[in-house]
């Protein structure tokens, strides 16, 4: 069966998205997997459905494209917050999610911010496999790095800081530490370089996706963990691969807030059968 998709990304982060609220999508991990395909005529990191919700204007389906299911994909909400904004004609949505609700805004042409909630910090929130600080973690996987934080933005992630980001090899070490024994769920991968007091440098090796050219919830990760250890302020722009993102980590009530772009790149029919 052939289905109709839009190809998006934010800040080179790249989606596939399927409109599910009439029609069920329902696609097995092997399918997603030949979806997300590089070699075929729509690869992406995640591919995305629309589907409907009873508490919301939406609710976003999220898949890595290793296949399996992930709750949270910040850079996935602005595009299709972008979508819902488009299509209601208004300034502000809601899309639920497997990591709850998340509140989106015009932010300026194609740029939308999303309000991803209060991060979790405890370690069972993370979650870990045993009780630690998660504001510096006991890693021994990697002696020669410094001891990274630990943040939940609705998954989880560990950040190391790092002099120079651009010498770490994301593509050797990522994957080790993606699968440590410490982190039952598995983790994304974060490497920053504080720049400043208001700019982040980061590469993320994605949980289920590989090294990507951004991560929103990485960038939200990032700055909470760099706040906590008092490298940046509790606003910064986040500086990866793909582009820029501005994050807050709001002092009232704890919320971060992420500011980017969205970009809409092309329409196009796919062979899913059985989805």
């Amino acid at each position: 069966m052939s289905r109709p998709f839009l190809k998006m990304n934010g800040a080179g982060n790249d989606f596939v998205v399927v409109e599910a609220r009439r029609q069920p999508f329902a696609p097995q991990p092997a399918q997603v997997r030949a979806i997300a395909d590089r070699a075929g005529p729509s690869g992406c990191d995640q591919l995305i459905a629309i589907e409907p919700s009873a508490k919301a204007d939406a609710f976003m389906r999220i898949w890595n494209n290793s296949g399996g299911q992930v709750d949270a994909c910040g850079n996935a909400t602005r595009c299709v917050g972008w979508l819902l904004l488009q299509e209601g004609h208004k300034d502000q949505a809601t899309i639920e999610t497997n990591a709850g609700m998340i509140g989106v805004e015009r932010a300026g042409p194609e740029r939308v911010r999303v309000d991803m909630g209060q991060p979790k910090l405890q370690w069972f929130e993370i979650p870990l496999a045993q009780p630690m600080d998660t504001l510096s973690l006991d890693l021994s996987a990697e002696p020669d790095l410094a001891m990274p934080g630990a943040v939940n933005m609705g998954n989880p992630h560990v950040v190391f800081f790092v002099a120079d980001v651009e010498a770490m090899p994301l593509a050797e070490i990522g994957p080790r530490l993606e699968f440590h024994p410490l982190f039952p769920e598995q983790v994304n991968v974060g490497f920053a370089e504080i720049k400043s007091r208001d700019r982040i440098r980061l590469r993320v090796w994605e949980r289920g996706a590989g090294l990507t050219k951004a991560c929103g919830t990485g960038a939200c990760a990032a700055l909470v963990a760099a706040s906590r250890r008092g490298l940046v302020g509790r606003h910064a722009t986040v500086e990866m691969d793909g582009g820029e993102l501005l994050i807050e980590w709001r002092e009232s009530d704890g919320h971060v807030l992420m500011t980017g772009p969205v970009q809409f790149e092309f329409t196009g029919v796919q062979d899913m059968a059985g989805a």
